[in-house]
């Protein structure tokens, strides 16, 4: 049952986006797990849910491995289900701290299991460099309780989420006017969340902003093959020509397969060709320095001349960008082109371009809001635009795709900035201020997206608190369960 209920839990986020189904898995876990006395059999239950919750949501693991990494079949799906069950470790962590905090059923639905399970998919977030793809909260960037990501950030979404699971699991209780009170709970989450997403937290500030994001879908098995760099050229070059009357041109993640320094001269003038045509242009480009040290990274040239700006990655992705000690023989038996990469600083400034402050983010970074916020270390170069350039041609027309476009949405509305993507093969897409999608381009094809928007200031509670009110809340039910349990010990 618990592994049907992790299928279900999957199917709430992109591409089907059904906030709703969320919080009604869980629940469905949780209402087990109150019928389980040993804290060892709730961990089982857990770790079920989880191998069906990412053995379906992360199953795009194994296209990249197999399909573009050229791994051997067998060893390929033995890598993404022991990676499954890495993932499902985490649940079975959260109902078996729950199960032994908390002594009673009404203490353990409304307290323990909540502040467990935020505390749980807090932890897999940071632990080991951090996953937290498909975090809980990520299922609510549509719904009523999209309202609370301006204030608490996606971990007290998954906070309030899981409360609002735990409410409903607790109404299987069979005690006098507990069901009342756990409906009237859920109904004021629900409500609370609504009305707060009546609120404009930030400001449109300046004119409108013409910007073209460009999506060449490019094959990833033969972009760093001989005669990717053609390829490539054939793909952008024309597409640069084709963005014409901008103010703003994007190219995505590592647009050519080659470092900038040995880019041919003439396709170093056909970028220089955008500004001198009066457009900003950011494009995203490995850089080497010093010689065998590859960053990868985002350049920006101004209309204006000056010297080019940029941002190079700083959160790299284990086995993609970096070999975790012990692994190389792993990512040996993959080709992985530029495997070993160095980080970026930990605060970068916004490239101030266009008459924005725009805070770029490259591939999986924005999986990171707490990352995302540095951005806003120093008030006087807030940015006004988030950026996001990736290459998701590693994970083909996987769900892979609309799921790491939720996740940019959840980063739009903590910020309450508009998002811009640029990818080599989806999702490219324009995100507003309050995390809708304004216009994208289909998956898997070849085009520029061309739109018009503008720069947003002011200062939402996430960007001001941070997770901190997040990690309160948890460590305080968490702290109230021990406490519950510890008086209940003493009193036998």
């Amino acid at each position: 049952m618990s592994g049907l209920l992790g299928l279900a839990h999957a199917a709430a986020f992109a591409p089907w986006q059904l906030p709703w189904l969320q919080w009604l898995a869980l629940a469905g876990l949780f209402a087990l797990a109150l019928r389980i006395d040993r804290a060892r059999d709730a961990a089982v239950a857990g770790f079920v849910f989880g191998l069906g919750w990412f053995g379906l949501g992360v199953s795009w693991v194994y296209v990249s491995m197999h399909v573009y990494g050229d791994m051997p079949a067998l060893l390929a799906a033995l890598a993404t289900a022991a990676f499954c069950a890495f993932l499902a470790l985490y649940p079975a962590l959260a109902l078996w701290v729950a199960a032994r905090l908390a002594a009673g059923p009404y203490a353990r639905a409304l307290l323990a299991l909540p502040a467990a399970w935020a505390g749980a998919e807090w932890l897999r977030g940071v632990l080991l460099t951090g996953f937290p793809w498909l975090a809980s909260g990520y299922a609510h960037t549509d719904g009523p309780l999209a309202g609370y990501a301006p204030v608490t950030g996606v971990h007290g979404v998954t906070l309030i989420a899981a409360l609002l699971a735990g409410s409903i699991a607790s109404m299987t209780i069979r005690q006098r006017r507990l069901p009342l009170l756990a409906a009237a709970l859920a109904a004021a989450l629900l409500t609370g969340g609504q009305a707060l997403r009546a609120i404009e937290w930030t400001q449109p500030e300046g004119g409108l902003l013409r910007v073209r994001l460009l999506q060449g879908n490019v094959p990833q098995n033969l972009k760093f093959a001989d005669g990717g760099m053609s390829l490539s050229e054939e793909a952008y070059l024309p597409l640069l020509r084709d963005a014409a009357q901008a103010d703003l041109v994007v190219l995505p993640e590592s647009v050519f397969p080659l470092p900038l320094s040995h880019l041919p001269q003439a396709t170093v003038a056909a970028l220089a060709e955008v500004p001198a045509r009066g457009a900003a242009l950011i494009f995203g480009i490995f850089l080497e320095e010093p010689r065998g040290r590859y960053f990868n990274s985002a350049v920006g040239l101004s209309p204006g001349g000056g010297a080019p700006q940029r941002y190079s990655k700083r959160h790299l992705v284990p086995f993609g960008e970096f070999i975790p000690w012990g692994f190389r023989w792993f990512v040996d038996l993959m080709k992985m082109p530029i495997g070993d990469q160095q980080r970026g600083d930990s605060y970068q400034p916004p490239l101030q371009l266009a008459g924005q402050r725009i805070a770029v983010n490259i591939c999986y970074e924005d999986l990171f809001g707490a990352e995302i916020r540095e951005a806003w270390r120093d008030p006087a170069r807030a940015p006004t635009l988030l950026l996001n350039l990736s290459n998701l041609g590693w994970f083909d027309d996987s769900l892979a795709l609309p799921q790491h476009l939720q996740i940019s949405r959840m980063r739009a509305l903590e910020t309450g900035r508009p998002m811009l993507r640029a990818t080599n093969t989806g999702a490219t897409a324009i995100i507003d201020a309050r995390g809708n999608v304004v216009a994208q381009l289909p998956y898997l094809t070849r085009g520029v997206l061309g739109v018009e928007l503008q720069g947003h200031v002011g200062e939402t509670p996430y960007l001001r608190y941070g997770d901190a009110p997040a990690l309160i809340l948890i460590a305080l039910g968490l702290a109230a369960c021990l406490a519950g349990g510890l008086r209940a010990s003493r009193s036998r």
